[in-house]
């Protein structure tokens, strides 16, 4: 598909595990958007032991989220370098990222188009980690069945290695987290209209192509 005529911006919601990374970066890749996921970053910053990394390693480790004043001057800086439309993963994560979103829009006119929720079944989800990994490289990440080479990216042929924060401990603190501080994310952008609830247990491509086609509809003309 060719590039979005349109700046769309888009952001993805979901459970950990319920594919966001995956769909984000097949969904921004497919549009011709620009792609976060704060997730991948934190992740990055840890294991090259930066300031942020330090900072943001013990809170991880926890299967908690970051504080919002941090993970909203993350954001602000990113946005500060994007000149057309994005897909985030992992941004926001509560109801005041998700409101300093709405404000920093805003205050440029313009407005979310689409908020896109991942839904998958609780033990699904469970059985999904077991076999996550993440490239150390290109931080592709995703099962380990689509590993290629005997455990190797399918993107830029590294080893793949499993997430440090994949235990099943860790998992359900950050589910609970989920539940507590991102489910109100999702009623918010409901009332606004702008929620596209997705069922992401079908097969990965399917669950892109429908994804892609949801986006698709938005209205021409859209800030």
């Amino acid at each position: 598909m060719a590039p979005a005529t349109l700046p769309l911006r888009i952001v993805l919601l979901g459970p950990p595990a319920s594919g966001k990374g995956t769909q984000g970066r097949r969904l921004a890749e497919a549009l011709g958007l620009g792609y976060l996921s704060t997730g991948a970053l934190l992740r990055e910053q840890v294991e090259n032991h930066t300031e942020l990394g330090k900072l943001a390693e013990p809170i991880l480790a926890r299967g908690e989220y970051l504080p919002d004043d941090l993970m909203c001057r993350i954001l602000s800086e990113w946005l500060k370098n994007q000149q057309g439309g994005w897909v985030l993963d992992g941004f926001p994560r509560s109801l005041p990222q998700a409101e300093f979103l709405d404000r920093a829009l805003a205050e440029n006119g313009l407005s979310l188009d689409r908020a896109v929720s991942l839904e998958v079944p609780f033990e699904e989800l469970v059985a999904r980690i077991q076999q996550r990994v993440e490239c150390p490289d290109c931080r592709w990440s995703g099962q380990m069945t689509q590993a290629v080479n005997q455990g190797r990216c399918p993107v830029c042929d590294a080893l793949l290695v499993p997430r440090p924060d994949d235990n099943e401990a860790n998992f359900t603190n950050r589910y609970q987290e989920f539940v507590r501080l991102t489910l109100p994310v999702v009623m918010h952008y409901a009332r606004l209209e702008r929620l596209v609830p997705v069922d992401a247990t079908a097969p990965q491509d399917l669950v892109a192509a429908n994804l892609l086609r949801q986006v698709s509809t938005l209205r021409s003309g859209k800030p």
